[in-house]
């Protein structure tokens, strides 16, 4: 081999190494890390050591009703949320795609809350949401209404699901954006020469030209709402009566205020394989036939 060959062979590897290092580092050892701390019983702040028990962590996560009332909370943010954040953003990317001027604008617009922390946007929600002084109760006086927004089990969660809709929306929008624009224009010319209506054309040449980035767009979404903990932590830390705490704010509780690392790192595990579970049952339903 050819000195030429040989370094072109090995330049692939040069340029992806730093990142490998990092993932290595960062993401695999903490992750198989974990793995093994699930195993352990390790108080934190306990002056005994820690001892191997095996599947015990995982089985009394299983029988621990917080847990399942955590993940309940969570379920209950998924299905709620992905449904309505991949509805908006697909009509909001279909609106777009149909501009002809200012696209980029409103395209900037929409991405905007994309950008700003989750602890600055937990905290200006958490002011509009406000029972007594907040700005959407201010104008809901108006016509004699008043919401306990974040006071009241049944409707903190969707108030929750509501500012996550305003703060994330805009990440999906532009990446279906960027697919409806590599549909091909002759198949809508076509499909309307043979009398296909606009929603005859979203159904069968739209949405499977978009399958690949929708499947995209919908696992993404499926993970990032199984790990929602700021919106949660921020306005609500969990209330009222933990109709809120989602799963991951009950392992960063257990590891972080309680000092049980080995068992939170057993409900990582666990939400992991939910997570997983769920990813390939999309997969499974969007593949391409």
């Amino acid at each position: 081999m050819s000195p030429r060959s040989r370094i072109g062979r090995w330049s692939g590897w040069l340029f992806v190494a730093p990142y490998l290092v990092l993932f290595g580092a960062f993401i695999l050892l903490p992750v198989f890390f974990g793995l093994g701390l699930s195993l352990f019983r390790w108080e934190m702040l306990s002056p005994l050591a820690p001892k191997l028990v095996g599947a015990a962590n995982y089985r009394e996560a299983l029988s621990d009703e917080y847990f399942w009332k955590a993940m309940r909370a969570t379920g209950l943010f998924v299905v709620m949320a992905v449904p309505l954040t991949v509805l908006l953003a697909m009509s909001i990317a279909l609106g777009l795609a149909s501009l002809d001027r200012r696209r980029a604008l409103y395209r900037a617009a929409y991405f905007l809350p994309v950008m700003i922390n989750i602890s600055v946007a937990g905290i200006l929600w958490r002011w509009f949401f406000n029972s007594e002084f907040g700005l959407f109760n201010a104008y809901l006086a108006k016509v004699g209404l008043k919401v306990p927004w974040l006071t009241d089990p049944a409707v903190a969660m969707p108030s929750v699901v509501l500012m996550s809709l305003w703060w994330h929306v805009g990440g999906p929008v532009v990446i279906l954006l960027a697919g409806l624009k590599q549909v091909p224009e002759t198949y809508y010319e076509a499909a309307a020469i043979d009398g296909a209506g606009p929603w005859r054309q979203f159904v069968h040449v739209t949405l499977p030209l978009l399958k690949p980035v929708l499947l995209f767009v919908v696992v993404m979404n499926v993970i990032g709402s199984f790990q929602v903990f700021g919106q949660t932590f921020i306005m609500t830390r969990g209330g009222p009566e933990l109709s809120t705490r989602v799963l991951v704010q009950y392992i960063y509780e257990s590891a972080f205020n309680f000092y049980r690392m080995g068992y939170s790192a057993a409900m990582s595990w666990l939400l992991f394989v939910v997570i997983a579970a769920f990813a390939a049952v999309q997969f499974f339903l969007l593949r391409e036939r």
